[in-house]
């Protein structure tokens, strides 16, 4: 029997690609530019979560400090910029590599150790990163650098173009989730899953598993290097906060609500957070508190239930509604 494509979680996939794909248009037609704005930084901001899945969902690997490889992407992106290096196609891949050889040395010191050791290393390596990017005074230091020039592709692409710099992060959050799709599909894939379930035994029928790992999450750090880059174009600013473990806890927050584990969970994880830390900061002000101060006090119960109730997150609720 063919397997149907018509789920519920399928159409909802197929409705929020629609939705995302005209949200310019209607961003236009109502003459509302923070929506644009918000959606540009939903997408870049998905496809660094997506980059997180790769390697915590299908590989095992929790990193805490993945929030370091949105920071350098955007700083090398920025420092180029400010030393008149405005081209793109220099840019773009000096950012990527740079957070490649990051994610290179740190992986093969941290894929060394296993669980909470795992986890507070890729911490310590993140804060060593951000401390870094404070002491960088010529570069803003704690206050951040302004980045008075977007990439230029020599005409091809004007990045100037809020609406053409919209759709590009959206193409590239596709690409990123095919990436991810083709990767966890493939050999190198079931090895890296397969590593994650019992590491010892893929190791004694023959398989290098820390070379599968260590290129992982090299790929997912140059993944979430790119998306460093997109946020610096969008933001026309970089800080050393961008890298704070506070974001990696966000970004980590988005893989583990949409589903973790699943190709486009963290996109959808990605969309449902950002809409809700957008909705609850305008929360009102009662008995003289304001509410949209303190976020956590309803994010933090949300959380709290798809962890006990829905361990597949949205994704996996979505799924289960087939099920009956």
């Amino acid at each position: 029997m063919s397997k149907s494509w018509f789920t519920p979680r399928n159409v909802f996939v197929a409705a929020l690609l629609v939705v995302l794909a005209l949200l310019p248009v209607y961003s236009s037609m109502i003459g509302n530019a923070f929506l644009l704005s918000l959606f540009t930084r939903i997408l870049i901001l998905g496809m660094a979560a997506v980059s997180l899945n790769l390697i915590m969902g299908f590989g095992g690997m929790v990193s805490f400090g993945h929030a370091a490889y949105l920071g350098i992407g955007g700083y090398a992106f920025g420092i180029l910029a400010k030393e008149g290096i405005t081209t793109g196609f220099i840019q773009w891949p000096v950012a990527i590599i740079v957070c490649g050889l990051f994610a290179l040395v740190v992986g093969a010191l941290c894929l060394r150790t296993r669980g909470v050791y795992f986890i507070m290393i890729t911490l310590a390596f993140a804060q060593m990163a951000y401390y870094i990017a404070i002491a960088l005074d010529r570069y803003g230091g704690d206050d951040g650098m302004t980045i008075y020039k977007r990439s230029e592709f020599g005409g091809f692409i004007n990045l100037s173009n809020k609406t053409l710099f919209y759709y590009l992060c959206f193409a590239l959050l596709l690409a990123a989730v095919y990436l991810v799709w083709r990767l966890v599909n493939s050999r190198f894939g079931m090895v890296i899953q397969g590593a994650r379930s019992n590491e010892r035994r893929m190791g004694a029928i023959g398989f290098p598993t820390f070379r599968y790992k260590l290129t992982c999450f090299v790929i997912s750090g140059m993944l979430c290097g790119l998306s460093g880059v997109l946020l610096a174009n969008h933001t026309d600013f970089i800080n050393p906060s961008v890298m704070s473990w506070i974001r990696s806890g966000d970004l980590m927050v988005m893989a583990v609500l949409g589903g973790m584990g699943t190709v486009f969970g963290p996109v959808i994880g990605a969309v449902a957070f950002l809409l809700l830390e957008e909705g609850l900061s305008r929360l009102p002000e009662i008995g003289g508190v304001h509410l949209g101060e303190f976020p956590g006090l309803i994010l933090g119960p949300m959380l709290l239930a798809v962890a006990l109730y829905a361990r597949g997150g949205i994704d996996g609720i979505l799924t289960g509604l087939r099920r009956g």
